[in-house]
């Protein structure tokens, strides 16, 4: 008779087992850039970074903060009262085609609107032949500066604000304006002293993953020759040849991540955000007509226009009119060298995920949760961070095993992890594993215990049951969680260009390296493979932003 009781207690301590472990693995990266700030702080090269460059760095990175983070707080706000709460011309298309600028990584556009808007651009030469002009006689800004990188962030990124504030307007939307409307605040008061403050949470939230999205780039701000974090861990690393001085510049950079999040939570204090009317019915949208129709369609066009459309159609015409001098053979290889990468990953995280959410549910120990969150916040750390953080300990690894190979069998079999693609997926999988656990999870969470009470009175152990019961009630969110970190692997740069092995090319690394070498139309088509594969996940989240209003 105890028997199950003893078998579940062994298959619960396993899987607690096994999420202390992950965590440890997912954890280690981050340590051991820690660890490099403790060490070598005097050295050569890093004094010559603090004495040149590093005074830029943190300039530029606050700088870029404070624009992309006005700039995607007030589009994606503006866009989503305007869908949520109006009813207006092609209201129902944007509301869900405002995703998918995040199909388009900011690299990408800052290539496409290089060629758009440079000299011998369309654009710069229609106004010469339309106006006579020559070289010198007029002015036109240069898009490969900070601003110009600012904006490009601003176009991609603006969907993760638009998302979650969105949903916080239709969440709050009837009791709370109700309320206020019998207060007599009429429509713009109502807004900015009732429906936004209780949407500052997700408003919050929405603008911290676009800065950290921002803090982690490096094709674009490397293309636009604005001097970063990232690009600085990159010079030090591979210029300058010092791990030290890129792991402390990597501290850094994680310092401003860990401080961005401090800084929001220090700022929320004790407030709440709960609604408390108890009534949360749909509102109708209040209906706009004549010029504040217009002026509706064009707020939600624009950036629909300038991050997705344009850029999706130039690169389509570079594709098809010029392209990639190698298409074919090449091509095919650096696909299926992606696809073998992100599908890898992809398969390890949902398995990953699986267990450790299966494991959290089961387990009576709050120690579960707590490490899953620990494994979460990998997502909040930049790729270049994670990238140096997993070189350090796996080359001492890799080093290791060669000199023990030596001496035990007088064979040297080379470096095994980071002599080809282990290593790459291991950071991959610290990256984006939070991906997958969060989807899993929050699907998990809403089958009803009952489910594993009855599996177990039929006598189904834990891992029948989640064979056999939960599996199969999870195969869409599986699916779901595959696919997006499939797409997030597929978008990922700056851990690529670092740990990739040699001779080892991306259809990211492709087009950041074509486009470095100004051969922006042969880059075109691995930019455009790039934006296909990560339309798929949108498409699916289009659907469920159409279904929400109705």
């Amino acid at each position: 008779m105890q028997r199950p009781a003893q078998t579940t207690r062994s298959a619960n301590s396993f899987l607690l087992l096994f999420a202390i472990a992950v965590a440890a693995l997912a954890a280690l990266p981050v340590v051991s850039v820690g660890l490099n700030l403790l060490v070598g702080g005097t050295s050569e090269t890093w004094s010559h970074l603090a004495a040149t460059v590093l005074g830029d760095y943190i300039a530029n990175s606050l700088w870029l903060c404070l624009g992309v983070g006005l700039g995607v707080g007030t589009v994606g706000v503006a866009t989503a009262w305007l869908t949520a709460m109006h009813d207006f011309p092609g209201r129902r298309i944007f509301e869900w085609a405002l995703v998918l600028p995040l199909a388009m990584p900011a690299y990408v556009l800052a290539y496409v609107y290089t060629d758009f808007l440079q000299f011998v651009g369309p654009v710069q030469s229609a106004l010469r032949e339309a106006f006579g002009w020559n070289y010198g006689d007029y002015w036109f800004p240069d898009v490969r500066t900070l601003p110009g990188a600012m904006l490009m962030f601003v176009c991609v990124l603006y969907p993760y604000v638009y998302l979650l504030a969105r949903a916080a307007f239709l969440e709050r939307a009837s009791g709370m304006l109700e309320a206020a409307r019998t207060l007599g605040l009429g429509p713009w008061r109502a807004f900015f002293l009732v429906s936004l403050p209780l949407a500052r949470p997700a408003l919050v939230a929405g603008i911290a993953l676009a800065l950290m999205e921002t803090l982690a780039d490096y094709g674009t701000v490397a293309y636009f020759a604005v001097q970063t974090f990232t690009t600085g861990i990159y010079r030090a690393w591979f210029s300058l040849g010092d791990r030290v001085a890129a792991a402390q510049l990597a501290a850094m950079l994680l310092a401003f991540v860990l401080g961005l999040l401090l800084l929001e939570r220090v700022s929320r204090g004790r407030a709440r955000y709960h609604n408390t009317t108890g009534r949360n019915r749909p509102l109708t949208g209040s209906r706009l007509q004549g010029l504040a129709a217009g002026l509706a369609v064009a707020a939600c066009l624009l950036p629909l226009l300038f991050g997705f459309l344009l850029p999706a159609g130039l690169l389509l015409k570079m594709a098809l009119v010029e392209g990639d001098a190698q298409f074919g053979e090449r091509f095919v290889l650096l696909a299926r060298n992606s696809f073998v990468l992100a599908g890898l990953t992809a398969l390890i995280g949902v398995f990953l995920a699986l267990l450790l959410a299966y494991g959290a549910r089961l387990s009576k120990n709050p120690l579960a949760n707590i490490l899953n969150r620990l494994v979460g916040l990998g997502y909040a750390v930049p790729g270049a961070v994670i990238a140096v953080g997993v070189l350090i300990p796996v080359t001492r690894l890799d080093t290791w095993l060669a000199s023990a190979a030596q001496a035990w069998f007088g064979v040297n079999p080379g470096l095994l992890l980071t002599g080809g693609i282990a290593a790459l997926i291991y950071a991959y999988l610290v990256r984006f594993l939070a991906v997958a656990l969060h989807t899993v999870e929050s699907s998990l969470a809403k089958i009803t215990p009952n489910m594993d009470d009855a599996a177990r009175s039929l006598g189904l152990g834990q891992g029948e049951t989640l064979r056999r019961v939960h599996a199969p009630m999870l195969r869409g969110s599986l699916l779901t969680a595959g696919l997006l970190v499939f797409v997030d692997v597929m978008k990922e740069l700056p851990a690529t260009l670092v740990m990739r092995p040699f001779n080892f090319d991306t259809l990211a690394t492709q087009a950041y390296t074509l486009a470095s070498d100004e051969r922006l139309a042969e880059a075109s088509t691995a930019a455009l493979a790039i934006v296909a594969v990560g339309i798929l996940p949108l498409i699916a989240l289009s659907r469920q932003i159409a279904r929400s209003r109705r």
